[in-house]
């Protein structure tokens, strides 16, 4: 199985890559798993007018293979003022625009989401879980880990078994929705 990995942030010290890098780990059996990161997507800021003169850049093109490619996308989202981080909103919109499809063209999603708040990024969750299934994406199961830094260890994973309980549960769920 293919399983495209991503953190919805392009920051170089993202939290939300090493959650996402650390779910990935446990899917890694027997699977092909591609980890890009997404500031090697970047492109001019979506606008209409931008469109017209020249297209859809060539980076859109490669984001949209790379998930028609997949038969899993695990995502972490990042949350930016209780939205989509900026470089994960732009290449979304650029991709949304290519004629014949729709961003997610059906696919699988695991989405995940942390941050150092209480929600754990739960305003960008509710988003993309509100968003992505009328944009073609089949959500599979979901996660936030609120408090990060407290919760985390890049080894172990969530370190807080409270915590750690329902990842396992959505895990196991993902799992079990693929093989069955």
């Amino acid at each position: 199985m293919k399983i495209l990995v991503f953190a919805a942030s392009n920051s170089s010290k993202s939290i939300n890559n090493r959650l996402v890098t650390y779910v990935a780990r446990q899917f890694a059996e027997g699977n092909d798993i591609n980890h890009i990161r997404i500031h090697d997507y970047e492109m001019p800021i979506y606008q209409m007018d931008r469109e017209a003169a020249n297209g859809i850049p060539q980076e859109a093109h490669q984001f949209a293979e790379l998930i028609d490619s997949s038969d899993l996308i695990i995502i972490s989202l990042a949350e930016h003022n209780s939205n989509f981080s900026v470089g994960f909103k732009n290449i979304y919109d650029w991709v949304s625009r290519i004629k014949g499809r729709k961003p997610w063209n059906g696919k699988k999603l695991f989405l995940l989401s942390t941050s150092e708040g209480a929600r754990g990024g739960g305003n960008v969750m509710d988003i993309a879980l509100n968003v992505f299934p009328r944009h073609s994406a089949e959500i599979v199961g979901h996660f936030s880990l609120p408090q990060f830094s407290q919760n985390f260890n890049d080894e172990t994973g969530v370190t807080n078994a409270e915590l750690n309980a329902p990842l396992e549960a959505a895990i196991e769920q993902v799992k079990t929705k693929l093989n069955g």
